[in-house]
């Protein structure tokens, strides 16, 4: 998801200021609605949306005006591909609690990204995360629940905040045994919580440290998501687009 889609209208098809495109993608389980912005009276823009799985899904375009049905203007095949954001995804889920593929992503640690660089490593990363299938029994601590808060380890919660990642540290929070994971100590002594504070990453401590902290809007340059059952709305600020997402 969130890249830039641009679709070319036919001659026929360019018609008067007052109406209304928008793109709806039909896949297997979740059905997406997107507003469109005008570049020019022959060119629409939009953002693609994240999906929920590697599929072709239906796109259809469609033109509203007031006082007029919906019409479909055409439909074409679209296709979710994996990336790296996926893969890097899929890589931490299933590193929790493996403390050898845990201690091997410290190495990022040394070669620190630019600031511009690890923002959108977050984005992309988090977004990839929303949309994984994770396992119904899956905990950020990983399966062995058998281990006591006392055992020195490294989780998934170290990483994200290692590398300063507030959009992965906030979904982390979100799932079972995020705050679990908050006071664990790994080999060094350190728990999320302190390497926050000893890294100076202020907005990341205040997360971790206030009981009712909530996403702030600020946090995201690039778009803002509202959840409220099996729909969410997220608003890209660039192009000034919204998408509906719902679960079918």
């Amino acid at each position: 998801g969130d890249s830039v889609i641009t679709v070319q209208l036919t001659e026929e098809d360019k018609v008067e200021d007052d109406v209304v495109f928008y793109l709806v993608f039909t896949g297997s389980t979740v059905q997406h609605c997107t507003s469109t912005r005008k570049i020019n009276p022959g060119s629409l823009e939009t953002i693609s949306p994240g999906h929920d799985c590697c599929e072709t899904v239906k796109v259809a375009l469609c033109a509203s005006r007031e006082g007029h049905p919906v019409l479909v203007v055409a439909e074409e095949s679209f296709q979710f591909v994996q990336d790296e954001a996926y893969d890097a995804a899929q890589f931490l889920a299933t590193c929790a609690g493996n403390q050898q593929a845990l201690n091997f992503t410290r190495f990022l640690d040394r070669s620190r990204p630019p600031a511009a660089d690890v923002d959108f490593l977050d984005e992309k990363v988090a977004l990839a995360f929303r949309h994984l299938k994770l396992p119904a029994e899956w905990n950020v601590l990983g399966a062995d629940q058998s281990l006591t808060e006392n055992i020195p380890r490294e989780t998934l919660m170290h990483f994200a905040v290692r590398l300063g990642l507030l959009r992965l540290t906030w979904f982390l929070l979100q799932q079972p045994g995020g705050r679990g994971a908050l006071s664990i100590h790994n080999n060094e002594g350190a728990t999320p919580v302190s390497l926050a504070l000893e890294r100076g990453y202020q907005k990341l401590h205040q997360l971790l440290t206030e009981e009712e902290a909530r996403e702030p809007d600020s946090w995201s340059t690039l778009s803002h998501t509202v959840h409220s059952g099996d729909y969410s709305v997220k608003h890209h600020r660039g192009l000034d687009v919204y998408m509906l997402t719902a679960e079918a």
